[in-house]
């Protein structure tokens, strides 16, 4: 259980100098007991009383980095919430794909070859997959020390060391110690060998238990062996007995600060359908998986797991938007036409999208709406014909093209009127949805 803020207050200097962010010593230890505030924040802290509210000041989940030098860096942990939003979420779970030390040489490079090619585009944002599970399945340590060096030799994504067997961790250790991979796992069996080879080699390591209570026993066994960069794995396989654990670590974690769940949480994939193993892997990135580790390589499966991860992870006290500006598709000229949207990223991008499928070069203007899509713009009173026509002689879109027609989104033909009369421009409602664009376009640009 974590300090009071009284229990906080009475460490603190009392100095009331508003320097951490807040009036009063007694606001920011309660701030600190709620986990909203940093002990960093306080200039004139002395060391005995850091020593002393370690804990209380500590995130709830803590911050552990994969990966270092010229490969990817993954940081998992450091949420301070439940629901996403009470404020936000920080870190993106960590997607990792196995690859077992079992594969010869030219399967190996083609599942490496198709791990390395999972980048993708998508409304403006560039997706990627972060780690490589290697899994030491022949239980030889010197035919796993070899498959690792051919990993890390062909992929910059962080690496997972997978093996129950000390002495084969060690000699893979030995080869990609500088690329601070992470170490699974300790067991209540392993674990003291296992932390010797994580404490050497300064490497995180990851704790399972076979249930909770076996997780906890294990976890304070390392912590009490001198090793805190942990990652934690309750050590359930099926999905709603992992989505269980999940969400009873996280509770214990924020809720309770619970010390011994205060890491973040590895999850693996068991379903064998490519299809049932990508559901499986949301629901875990949903609730509440810093790191996720599956098989399935396949393009059309990883993106929309990607793309659901991206969504969880946005802030939602800030809107996803574009900077409100002219954007020339294509090779532009005076005769190009122009279209009109709002800033809001998935509302732009969808337009841009359309206007290149339609092989005809063109202006767009997303007006500024706070990031908000056309029809709530509209009804907020910041997408009218008269803000529209404002933006537009602001940008000087008239000094681009030699024409005088603007095409508007077909949800709000309301202000094709109000937008003549502001702006002097022929006013083209186009279609209603962005999928029609490419059609309209050819029929009216071509």
């Amino acid at each position: 259980m974590g300090l009071t803020g009284l229990a906080i207050f009475k460490e603190l200097p009392k100095k009331n100098c508003g320097e951490c962010g807040v009036p009063t010593c007694l606001a920011f230890a309660m701030a600190l007991a709620a986990g909203k505030a940093s002990l960093e924040s306080c200039p004139y802290v002395t060391e005995e009383a850091k020593e002393a509210l370690g804990s209380a000041s500590a995130p709830p989940i803590k911050l552990i980095k994969v990966g270092a030098g010229d490969s990817k860096v993954v940081e998992l942990g450091d949420e301070t919430v439940m629901f996403r939003h009470d404020k936000t979420f920080y870190h993106p779970t960590g997607i990792a794909f196995e690859v077992e030390d079992t594969l010869d040489e030219g399967a190996l490079a083609a599942r490496l070859e198709q791990i390395n090619g999972l980048e993708f585009d998508r409304v403006g944002l560039h997706y990627t997959v972060d780690l490589v599970a290697i899994k030491n399945t022949s239980g030889n340590a010197d035919t796993y020390a070899n498959v690792v060096k051919k990993v890390a030799d062909n992929t910059k994504l962080a690496l997972i060391l997978m093996s129950d067997d000390s002495a084969a961790m060690e000699k893979a250790l030995e080869i990609v110690t500088a690329r601070k991979p992470l170490v699974y796992a300790a067991t209540a069996d392993n674990y003291e060998a296992m932390t010797a080879v994580a404490k050497k080699y300064e490497a995180p390591l990851a704790v399972k238990g076979a249930n909770l209570d076996e997780l906890e026993d294990v976890v304070n066994k390392v912590v009490a062996l001198g090793h805190k960069d942990l990652v934690i794995d309750p050590g359930s396989r099926e999905t709603v007995e992992v989505l269980k654990d999940l969400t009873q670590i996280r509770r214990m974690s924020i809720k309770k600060k619970f010390r011994p769940f205060g890491y973040p949480v590895i999850a693996f994939t068991t379903e064998t359908d490519p299809m049932d193993e990508v559901l499986q892997a949301q629901v875990y990135v949903s609730k509440y998986a810093s790191l996720v580790v599956m098989k399935t390589v396949e393009k059309q499966f990883v993106l929309p797991l990607l793309s659901w991860r991206q969504n969880l992870y946005t802030d939602p006290q800030k809107p996803i938007q574009v900077e409100s500006k002219i954007y020339e598709i294509g090779a532009v000229n005076e005769n190009s036409p122009v279209y009109i949207t709002t800033n809001f990223s998935l509302s732009y991008y969808s337009v841009e999208g359309e206007v290149e499928a339609s092989k005809i070069p063109s202006y767009i203007i997303p007006i500024d709406t706070d990031g908000t899509s056309v029809l709530t713009a509209w009804a907020a009173g910041k997408f009218g014909g008269d803000r529209i026509a404002e933006v537009m002689k602001e940008l000087g879109i008239e000094q681009k093209v030699s024409h005088r027609n603007v095409v508007i989104p077909g949800y709000v033909a309301v202000i094709a009127a109000k937008l003549k009369e502001e702006s002097g421009w022929n006013v083209i409602v186009g279609p209603r949805e962005a999928a029609g664009i490419s059609a309209f376009a050819r029929a009216n640009f071509s």
